[in-house]
């Protein structure tokens, strides 16, 4: 029986799969331990994935009109798009 491991959030998978791949460019490693590190970011890099294509589902459901029927707007940045307040943002 396989052991399950911990569920991490988006945010600790992408940064683990961050030092992963420093840990490999440093060129520091010996093959085995490059190869296991190569394995550990592969499986992080395909659970960011599938989380980023639950969160785009989840997106498109709630972007639908009336009729069922998914709405898609083209994203078009604010003139003052600095991270600066904007009153007519619901954010």
């Amino acid at each position: 029986m396989k052991s399950e491991e911990p569920v991490r959030t988006f945010e600790a998978s992408l940064e683990a799969l961050e030092q992963i791949v420093r840990q490999l460019e440093s060129g520091d490693l010996p093959l085995e331990k490059s190869l296991e590190l190569f394995e550990q970011g592969i499986r992080l890099s395909r659970e960011c994935q599938d989380r980023l294509s639950q969160a785009e589902r989840r997106i498109e459901v709630l972007m639908r009109d009336n009729q069922g029927r998914t709405v898609v707007n083209s994203f078009e940045p604010s003139q003052g798009d600095n991270n600066e307040s904007d009153d007519e943002s619901p954010f």
